[in-house]
């Protein structure tokens, strides 16, 4: 039974204790308002920056509604894994949520939350192992997203605001070199008094800042999103902009200009200008070399990535005299050191470019055993069984949104002997596998890897097999 306290304070500022967490990491509680009449009216609470069991006094949003949003005022029965926040812009920013529980508590909640998604399935919770951590859960991330003030200011989303931007000085998930040249951009849009973006009136120059760099070679992608054409009117500006770069920061290889008009608040391109060096760089992960455009979908924690595919071979012990199949192959993450261990692999992907890519990242690296199928999953699975027959081994990397019942159930019927599921997802993960029960396979191990320290995501490995 989940607890419940009765407002005590002024209406608006209620003292309550936290009962669980939600799916963004804020913690949830109720408390019990007294309006006046004859029963207490209940209303469930979100309030950011807390803990489970934690006691806290919080301002109300909206104390007359069922739910509200509540701010943080004071924590009075401290959780013993609190910790102070490292970044000075935590308290704001909406790109970490967790940087006030200590590290091994966000592991452990991370498991409990894998154990919880596939007990509610109906499977042994004692299957899924202890999440792999960081040995340094700082600095991981090879890829930033930032976004553009009306003003100009550059940084990060305001936590539950995505009309506002917090500006930023610095960002202790990301590395320091792809910070520096970050803050160089924000310097050069104040220098020139540049405008952003203005989302209710859609006007304005700046939308969006993407950098990538590769841990490995330690090449720099910068790309600006835009609603001009760095045309005449910026040319001055945009040659200041590649000057600079290019005298201080010789790891950018790629300086990008895109062009967005849609009102959609996303990133993505309609034209593109390349502005210095080329339109893609080249990154690492297990000794395998990929390029990576804008677009590319990679792994943004590569120390992560690469345990991730450490345990995805183990899991699936791959050997020289089988084929396999890969679902949702990306760019090749899961395929080339998969290709160097069986016979024969194929890969399905929706995204053409994606594939295009697949291909060449392949060859890149003299792997010659791969057939790569742009489709949906679902149709394509029809195409590669009837080109090469059943796969001894199966693996998924689906989104988020998880791969679906009909997928599921079409990779049920084909009877790999083994399939490797990697999720990002556990609700949609715990569902998916649900669906191969009838079909025989029994869930042996679930391994949880954390590619996200300081937030609530969490990846994790499993492996079926053929009963």
């Amino acid at each position: 039974m989940k607890k419940t306290t009765r407002v005590i304070l002024d209406p608006e500022i209620m003292d309550t204790e936290i009962s669980s967490l939600d799916n963004k990491g804020a913690g949830q509680a109720v408390v019990w308002v007294d309006k006046g009449q004859d029963k207490l009216r209940k209303v469930k609470l979100t309030v950011p920056k807390t803990l489970p069991g934690e006691k806290v006094r919080a301002t109300v949003a909206w104390p007359h509604a069922k739910r509200s949003k509540a701010a943080l005022e004071e924590v009075l029965e401290v959780h013993p894994e609190r910790v102070t926040a490292a970044c000075p812009h935590f308290d704001l920013c909406g790109g970490c949520a967790w940087q006030h529980w200590q590290y091994e508590g966000q592991l452990t909640h991370k498991t409990a939350h894998v154990k919880e998604a596939l007990l509610g399935q109906g499977f042994d919770p004692e299957l899924v192992k202890d999440t792999i951590g960081m040995e340094k859960p700082w600095q991981y991330r090879n890829k930033m997203d930032f976004a553009f003030a009306p003003d100009g200011s550059m940084g990060l989303h305001e936590q539950g605001n995505f009309r506002k931007i917090i500006p930023l000085e610095t960002c202790l998930i990301m590395e320091e070199d792809m910070k520096e040249v970050a803050m160089e951009v924000a310097s050069w849009v104040k220098d020139h008094a540049l405008s952003g973006y203005n989302k209710d009136t859609h006007e304005g120059l700046l939308r969006h800042l993407m950098v990538r760099q590769s841990f490995v070679t330690g090449e720099i992608m910068l790309a600006l999103f835009a609603t001009q054409v760095p045309d005449t009117g910026l040319a001055q500006a945009t040659e200041q902009l590649k000057k600079r770069i290019e005298q201080n920061y010789p790891k950018v290889k790629s300086l990008l200009w895109f062009v967005n008009t849609d009102w959609a608040d996303s990133i993505q391109a309609e034209d593109m200008h390349l502005l210095a060096g080329r339109d893609f760089i080249y990154d690492e992960i297990g000794g395998y070399r990929y390029r990576l455009w804008f677009d590319t979908f990679f792994q943004v924690n590569p120390v992560q990535a690469q345990k991730l595919i450490d345990t995805a071979l183990e899991m699936a012990q791959p050997k020289k005299t089988e084929t396999m199949l890969e679902l949702f192959c990306g760019v090749g993450t899961f395929s080339l050191p998969f290709a160097s261990k069986v016979e024969k692999l194929a890969g399905i992907e929706i995204v053409e470019s994606s594939i295009e890519s697949a291909k060449r990242n392949a060859a890149d690296n003299g792997i010659s055993n791969t057939y790569f199928l742009a489709d949906n999953a679902r149709f394509g699975m029809d195409k590669v069984l009837e080109k090469f027959g059943t796969p001894d081994l199966l693996l998924l990397d689906p989104p988020r949104s998880g791969a679906g019942g009909k997928v599921m159930r079409k990779i049920g019927r084909s009877k790999p002997k083994r399939i490797v599921y990697v999720s990002c997802n556990p609700e949609t993960f715990a569902v998916d596998i649900k669906e191969l029960n009838e079909f025989g396979y029994t869930l042996k191990e679930v391994q949880p890897v954390d590619l996200f320290p300081h937030t609530v995501h969490v990846e994790c490995v499993a492996v079926l097999t053929l009963d």
